[in-house]
């Protein structure tokens, strides 16, 4: 249960209003509320023609695009591609000190690189490339080196897809690498918001879930993100 303290008509006396925790209806958010939170989403991870359609159908406002959106729309398209070499050109030319500061990101492109090789079966050329350009990082990083240890171990399965290292193959692992890579360039731009706030209202959703289940609490669950299923307690 919760409790809101509000003051009483031009007195010192305070009025407890009680919210019963275990009611999910007691909490409504409005469709405008969702609506700006969609499109903060498509606009921040670049997706423009799908906030623009989305805008017009929701009867919203213009979004307010960034200057780089454009930029943006083509090194997510060029590395969820596998077009790793021509996103890194890309990003240089937006932001030439971007991928010199943050090197780990830097790997994690070069990483992509490895696996579209991989994915190709193109073994001999994997390990050179490895060799060459992902050994410094490795040994530098103990983080990188695990990284590249999963992506090398691959080599080891006659199908890498059906390796235990498989997910390191999926549309989403680029997908993933793409949205770090997205997010970089927003804070380079100084951007207010270099995540979607939906993503950081999902992970506060997840964290505030784990630490009521430690204290044993019971509350509505969500239990399925996706489809925003609700659990009432037992």
């Amino acid at each position: 249960m919760s409790f809101e303290t509000t003051a009483t008509n031009g007195n010192d006396k305070s009025e407890r209003k009680y919210y019963d925790r275990t009611k999910s209806d007691d909490l409504q958010i409005s469709r405008t509320d969702m609506n700006m939170l969609i499109m903060n989403y498509l606009v921040t991870e670049g997706f423009k023609e799908a906030a623009l359609k989305f805008q017009q159908e929701a009867g919203l406002q213009e979004p307010a695009l960034c200057s780089s959106l454009d930029e943006r729309i083509m090194i997510r398209e060029a590395v969820q591609g596998g077009r790793i070499s021509e996103a890194i050109a890309m990003v240089n030319a937006l932001h030439p000190e971007l991928l010199d500061n943050d090197r780990y990101l830097y790997f994690h492109l070069q990483q992509l690189q490895l696996l579209e090789l991989i994915r190709a079966g193109r073994a001999e050329e994997a390990l050179a490339f490895a060799s060459a350009t992902l050994a410094e990082a490795g040994a530098n990083d103990r983080n990188a080196l695990t990284e590249l240890e999963r992506s090398l171990a691959l080599l080891a399965f006659p199908d890498p897809h059906a390796s235990p290292f498989a997910d390191l193959l999926l549309p989403s692992h680029s997908q993933k690498i793409a949205s770090e890579l997205n997010a970089a360039i927003l804070k380079m731009e100084n951007q207010e918001y270099t995540n979607p706030k939906l993503c950081s209202l999902l992970r506060m959703i997840l964290w505030s879930q784990s630490e009521l289940d430690k204290h044993n609490v019971k509350y509505p669950k969500m239990t399925d993100l996706a489809n925003a299923t609700i659990e009432q307690p037992k």
